[in-house]
């Protein structure tokens, strides 16, 4: 028997009561997935170990989820094609992986509990090791402990009495059962063929592995919370709320200044550098970084991003796919869409919006613009009110524009088209051909003024 440990993450279920059209664990949660989060931390484990995933419904989306995230993750997919109960789980996971019976200790989660942290599965494996025991189960005690088995204590060991099964007597205990466990693998292959359906779910039930009279004791934990389970949308819900909680206060204490984390939604994929500065009603999404010294003012949705440091985000920004380099300012109320690429010391002002552009250091784009499909060189300054119109109703084409130059207020230019640098291109023109460095281009109407004639225009109130 070895000191290697199997882990067995129960992932079979359909989910019903979440009522969503996805497999179980792979019910998304702040930025992941249900799995993700416990898969992370059993990965932690000092100890030699082997996942073993037992899957069901669904089995194929969790089988490649699981490979495309945890890729260097010893492990193995075990089909329980019935969902028989937990009993029935862990018997088929032994009766297809014989190679499991050599490793001393298996330890048996459920796939739905994301807030079980490592230290917890190190102090059941201390427990069980220390105490020379054949199981323990971790247990917490709840006011309101409708729904779940209850511990009933013996002089030696303890039974857990499932809800449909218990009395009205059993039924007033507090202390339950979290479902998280640790056996002995060898006691497992003793009693795991003794299992039955006698009971009220017509289930093999795992809890009937533990009874008076063995070696098996419980580990009671006073943190009700870390063992929930998600099986509605309201859990889900309490769920993310918590690991929200610990990712913003990780990033207090590691130097990032929240001015109401209550108000902020904030993914776990999220990376901010020290002495930033969240406002509130900031939301953060999947892979954002946010650079030393930044501030993200209220309001403000980024997602994919990444932003320099001593850069600020003004409020009611959106950006998506961006990068922002070192000392610029975004908005407020500017829009960065995919592809949007922004050098150092850049200004993008008051609803300008971006699109797989690519701005040099020091450009300037101050208000009521788009810019779709563009390299602008460095410290262009670009007027109000400028557009590239780059789509032509069935493909897109690129807009060029050199360092150095100005682009006055009001300005089209017709894509595919290159402007030089040092270029100066007149208020209120539409251009459609190539402007050369150095090289002042205009293109609007010469300007017609009629004496006393705009009283003719003007309308008085009668």
């Amino acid at each position: 028997m070895s000191d290697k440990i199997n882990i067995v993450l129960l992932a079979a279920g359909k989910g019903t009561r979440l009522n969503i059209d996805i497999a179980k664990p792979l019910c998304p949660a702040n930025g992941k997935t249900l799995v993700d989060y416990v898969i992370e931390e059993l990965a932690e484990i000092e100890s030699e170990k082997k996942l073993y995933v037992v899957v069901g419904h669904k089995a194929e989306n969790v089988e490649t989820h699981i490979c495309e995230n945890f890729p260097n993750l010893d492990k193995k997919f075990i089909l329980q094609k019935e969902q028989l109960g937990t009993g029935h789980a862990v018997k088929t996971f032994l009766d297809e992986s014989p190679e499991a019976k050599d490793a001393e200790f298996t330890i048996v989660v459920c796939a739905d509990t994301p807030l079980i942290k490592k230290n917890t599965y190190d102090q059941l494996i201390n427990k069980i090791k220390n105490d020379d025991l054949q199981a323990v189960c971790a247990t917490f005690k709840l006011a309101n402990p409708t729904g779940y088995g209850r511990i009933v204590h013996a002089d030696k060991g303890f039974k857990i009495i499932e809800e449909k099964d218990a009395s009205d007597e059993i039924k007033k205990i507090n202390e339950v059962n979290s479902g998280l466990y640790i056996f002995k693998t060898e006691h497992i292959n003793s009693y795991i063929n003794n299992l039955n359906k006698e009971n009220n779910s017509n289930e093999y039930y795992l809890t009937d592995l533990v009874e008076p009279g063995l070696d098996v004791a419980t580990l009671c934990y006073k943190d009700s919370l870390e063992f929930t389970g998600v099986n509605n949308l309201i859990q889900l819900e309490q769920i993310e709320k918590e690991l929200r909680r610990r990712k913003i206060e990780e990033l207090q204490l590691s130097g990032v200044r929240f001015i109401n984390s209550d108000s902020v939604y904030i993914e776990q994929t999220v990376r901010i550098e020290r002495e930033c500065t969240i406002y509130p009603n900031v939301v953060l999404m999947g892979k954002t970084s946010i650079g030393q010294h930044s501030i993200i003012e209220s309001g403000t949705t980024i997602k994919n991003s990444t932003v320099a440091a001593n850069s600020i985000i003004k409020s009611n920004s959106y950006l998506e796919g961006a990068m922002v380099g070192e000392r610029s300012a975004i908005g407020p109320m500017a829009r960065l869409r995919e592809g949007s690429v922004i050098g150092e010391a850049c200004k993008i002002g008051n609803f300008v919006e971006t699109k797989k552009v690519n701005f040099e250091n020091g450009v300037k784009v101050s208000h009521l613009s788009y810019l779709g499909d563009a390299d602008i060189g460095e410290n262009t300054n670009i007027g109000c009110g400028f557009v590239t119109c780059n789509y032509d109703g069935a493909n897109k084409h690129k807009t060029t524009i050199g360092k150095n130059s100005f682009i006055g207020s009001d300005c089209q230019v017709v894509a595919p088209i290159k402007i030089g640098s040092d270029a100066y291109i007149g208020s209120g023109s539409t251009i459609n051909k190539d402007v050369p460095d150095g090289a002042f281009a205009i293109a609007r109407e010469r300007q017609t003024t009629k004496e006393n004639m705009a009283k003719i225009f003007i309308k008085k109130k009668e």
